[in-house]
């Protein structure tokens, strides 16, 4: 029997612990809410997801450079970019369980489940028809069309309000969808009210006469403000990109999900400055792009899906995210925004500078357009390692657990073991590792049986694990065996590099793109 979504979460949150991949931050005093600790698997991981996007973004891209913004800004900036004035939550409470709520994620949550309806039926009907057009099916199955009016009707209705600021509606839409409280099963709801996410704190010698300053709620606008610098010092052409990783700092009353909403948190963003109206060529094309990098990462085509935005940002002329299979569910992993010229118009406006880009062909000065790419890098962690999470039962009726990462990103790459602790086989395993830590994280494993060994490096998902036996003292051969099918083959200890560097280095990776 398959596990309920809930529990196999559990499982994975507990496995994070134990293998030393994440730990609640600040855990012997009790937990810091919602901010957690990557451990050395974690911090490994989650280094090779950043190089990977890193590389993928700014190595393979001539007209694409990455900077590396403060986390401290002036904050007139965040007053410019609308951050000060609307950069806002609508918040609810149910007065019987006292638990608190994002309003947008329960209508949003309420909407998904009228969609799991109608694939369900689609699902029946396919059993049901041998010839089966889906496309007909949603159009002419009247129980289909009902659910699909119901959510075009709470769409319309959720977008109206949110572009009037009409928070009663909000509220009112919920009482109507009769949306429940997940804990307590109450609908007595409080009013809706708005809630800015920054953190603020105070520069200066003295707090009371410091300016207040705001810690960063994303890196975007570390980009517009130095994007002028860039164009000028790195004689870029439009178009042209400029990416960034970093921390971020939402003060998020509603987190949950592990890593999924947390209140520090890191993105990986680039900025792609174009001309004037070309920008939805450009918005297409970079939802290609990102999509066909996420697909590289080989969780599999069905765990991911576009959903365009039911309410565009202020900055916005197109919206659209890059959703992943979570084991709670779709959620957004990735956005992609044509930001249109806002940023660069409101710090032109604000700083007094200008900011213009002078285009040599048209001979003229212009504002850039903006195409942004938005991932959270937890977020892509937690996709990949609640993907690669897996429970198998083994043809002698053993279970196992194990991590089937991309090997590219695995954080040990190989662990070598030595038969046993004498004849020789310790040095000569050592010598091995010593061959190939200078490219790979490789780790030696000595203690408990082989097969405790490879059930060990299983659940950290290790990709590949040498065993140092007696025959590689006289025809210096190793056993290689591979995580993900069990299999094991025999190598000459002067082909390891070269195997290594074919199964696991970030370029097995990047020559799928």
């Amino acid at each position: 029997m398959s596990q309920k979504p809930e529990d196999f979460f559990k499982n994975i949150i507990s496995h994070s612990k134990e293998y030393g991949y994440i730990f609640q931050s600040s855990e012997i005093y009790d937990g810091l809410s919602a901010v957690y600790d990557y451990g050395q698997n974690g911090a490994e991981l989650k280094k090779n997801i950043r190089e990977y996007w890193w590389r993928a973004m700014v190595q393979l891209n001539e007209n694409i450079v990455g900077i590396d913004s403060s986390i401290f800004m002036h904050p007139t900036i965040w007053k410019a970019s609308g951050h000060v004035d609307a950069f806002n939550d609508p918040l609810i409470d149910n007065k019987d369980s006292k638990k608190r709520y994002r309003a947008d994620v329960l209508i949003e949550e309420h909407v998904a489940k009228i969609e799991e309806k109608i694939e369900k039926e689609v699902e029946k009907a396919k059993k049901r028809f041998e010839n089966f057009d889906e496309t007909m099916f949603r159009s002419t199955n009247g129980r289909v069309a009902e659910y699909q009016a119901k959510i075009n009707e709470i769409n319309s209705r959720f977008k109206n309000a949110l572009n009037d600021g009409n928070l009663a509606e909000v509220k009112q839409i919920i009482v109507d969808c009769e949306i429940v409280d997940p804990v307590s099963g109450s609908r007595n709801w409080t009013d809706v009210r708005q809630f800015n996410l920054m953190f603020s704190t105070s520069m200066g010698s003295v707090a009371e006469e410091g300016n207040t300053i705001y810690l960063r709620p994303e890196t975007a606008q570390g980009i517009f403000v130095n994007y002028l610098n860039v164009q000028k010092t790195g004689r870029m052409k439009l178009p042209f990109g400029i990416a960034q990783t970093g921390k971020a700092f939402r003060n998020e009353i509603v987190a949950r999900q592990f890593i999924f909403r947390m209140r520090e948190f890191e993105q990986m963003e680039m900025q792609f400055f174009v001309k004037p109206g070309t920008e939805m060529q450009w918005y297409e094309h970079w939802k290609e792009e990102r999509l066909k990098w996420h697909l590289s990462l080989g969780l599999g085509r069905e765990n991911y899906k576009f959903h365009d935005h039911v309410k565009l940002a202020h900055y916005a002329n197109a919206a659209a995210d890059i959703e992943f299979k979570f084991p709670f569910g779709f959620k957004e992993l990735e956005g992609i925004h044509s930001r249109t010229d806002f940023d660069l118009k409101q710090h032109e406006q604000f700083s007094g500078k200008k900011l213009q880009y002078f285009d040599q062909e048209a001979n003229i000065s212009y504002v850039p357009y903006v195409v942004e790419t938005s991932v959270g890098l937890d977020r892509l962690f937690l996709s990949i390692l609640s993907s690669s999470y897996k429970e198998e039962t083994l043809e002698n009726g053993e279970t196992r657990v194990v991590l089937s990462l991309p090997p590219a990103l695995a954080p040990i790459k190989v662990a070598v073991f030595p038969l046993v602790k004498k004849d020789g086989l310790p040095e000569l395993a050592q010598i091995i590792v010593n061959l190939l830590k200078f490219d790979h994280i490789v780790t030696i494993d000595e203690k408990d049986t082989v097969g405790k060994r490879y059930r060990r490096q299983d659940a950290i998902g290790t990709p590949f694990c040498i065993t140092v036996d007696h025959q590689s003292l006289e025809d210096d051969t190793v056993t290689v065996r591979y995580r993900d099918t069990m299999k094991q083959e025999r190598l000459k200890i002067d082909k390891l590099a070269k195997f290594l560097d074919e199964k696991v280095s970030l370029k097995s990776l990047l020559q799928l793109l």
